[in-house]
């Protein structure tokens, strides 16, 4: 299958380890001594409106992917430092 960079933008990426939805592909880098695609870019979200600027950008490498279907990229990576929970939504929840 041949796809162009218009085309993985509009595909949204899931991790195939627990089902967390990553966004969409913004950027790619290029190797370019051997003309291949090294990684797909996901850039970091907003934080409180653009505010406090963005978090971290996910890169992932072409080893991580799994399959690249019609409408999405799964892709098995694990985010060791990946921050769950944390948001306004969390802020009330019960600690005990």
């Amino acid at each position: 299958m041949i796809c162009k960079l218009s085309d993985l933008r509009h595909k949204e990426i899931i991790n195939a380890r627990d089902g967390c939805r990553l966004g969409y592909a913004d950027d790619v880098e290029i190797d370019t001594k051997n003309a291949s695609v090294v990684s797909l870019v996901v850039y970091g979200k907003w934080r409180c409106f653009g505010l406090f600027g963005r978090e971290e950008d996910i890169i992932l490498k072409l080893e991580c992917i799994e399959l690249i279907g019609e409408d999405t990229i799964l892709v098995n990576h694990n985010f060791p430092n990946r921050n769950r929970g944390r948001g306004f939504r969390n802020f009330f929840r019960n600690k005990g």
